[in-house]
């Protein structure tokens, strides 16, 4: 039988599993969803506003056997197990979901190390809804024996999304505070790590961050030493957070190492494609 697969949330991230999904899956149609229909190439769209079901969700997503889900919980939960928890249930041929979750669950460990066994100590309303999301998806699994695996991701670049556009754009900042370090995490390793799950792994969370954990500042510094330029200022974050957007504080509220080891094990080699940002960079350079 034909399959299908299917985007809830065809964004950034879908666009480079799309690639590689048409290239080594075989699919006969890759849907899509996102607020205006607008997806990445080698995407079907389908018109999804987290307000609304889908309108015939069972007779078009029939033939689908593979879901990944990047669709951001919202106050009242997520938005695809409230619109669609029944019509998921229903479809014959389903096999795997994937939901791309965030390292934001656990909070603020001071700059500790954290891995998947590790509490999630989410303070912020967006990342105590993310740790009711992963629950709600975990147990639909264990309810209707879907394997169901979550990927808690950390800062996402790559082509298109990164600090050598940001510096090139004039729209990069260098940010300090004391003992602040984020991870981080190239979109091609997301999706190496994905599929390696998937096929072999049999872990149901795991950690998806490279192997660097570093103060963001140091990031857009390189990034300006790549392209042969200054880099910007470097300014107190304290001193500028009354500018910043809420999400940005949010950002500079946690700190944490988020540890790989889980996702390293099944990896071939063991090792990540770009380890380092200052590996990540030079490519996309």
């Amino acid at each position: 039988m034909v399959h299908d697969a299917l985007f809830l949330g065809a964004g950034y991230t879908a666009g480079f599993f799309a690639e590689q999904w048409n290239k080594k899956l075989g699919f006969a149609s890759i849907y899509g969803t996102s607020r205006r229909g607008e997806v990445p190439l080698g995407i079907v769209p389908v018109v999804f506003d987290g307000q609304q079901p889908i309108v015939n969700f069972r007779r078009v997503f029939s033939r689908v056997s593979h879901i990944l889900v990047s669709i951001p919980p919202s106050a009242v939960g997520d938005p695809v197990l409230r619109l669609h928890h029944n019509d998921l249930s229903a479809l014959p041929v389903l096999q795997w979901v994937g939901y791309l979750s965030t390292t934001g669950v656990y909070g603020d460990y001071g700059g500790a190390w954290v891995d998947e066994d590790s509490p999630c100590r989410a303070q912020t309303e967006r990342g105590i809804a993310r740790v009711e999301a992963e629950k709600a998806w975990l147990q639909f699994g264990a309810q209707t024996g879907i394997k169901v695996q979550v990927f808690r991701l950390a800062g996402i670049y790559g082509p298109g999304r990164n600090a050598i556009e940001d510096v090139r754009q004039g729209v990069a900042h260098r940010l300090a505070k004391p003992g602040q370090v984020f991870s981080r995490i190239h979109v091609q390793d997301i999706v190496r790590a994905v599929e390696v799950a998937r096929l072999y792994g049999n872990d149901a969370i795991y950690n998806v961050a490279d192997d660097m954990p570093c103060p963001g500042h140091e990031v857009v510094a390189y990034a300006a030493e790549l392209l042969g330029v200054m880099p910007p200022p470097l300014l107190d974050v304290e001193k500028v957070a009354h500018t910043l957007s809420p999400m940005t504080r949010s950002f500079y509220a946690e700190c944490k190492r988020v540890r790989n080891t889980r996702i390293k094990a099944l990896l071939p080699e063991g090792a990540w494609q770009y380890p380092d940002y200052r590996k990540g960079l030079q490519a996309l350079l």
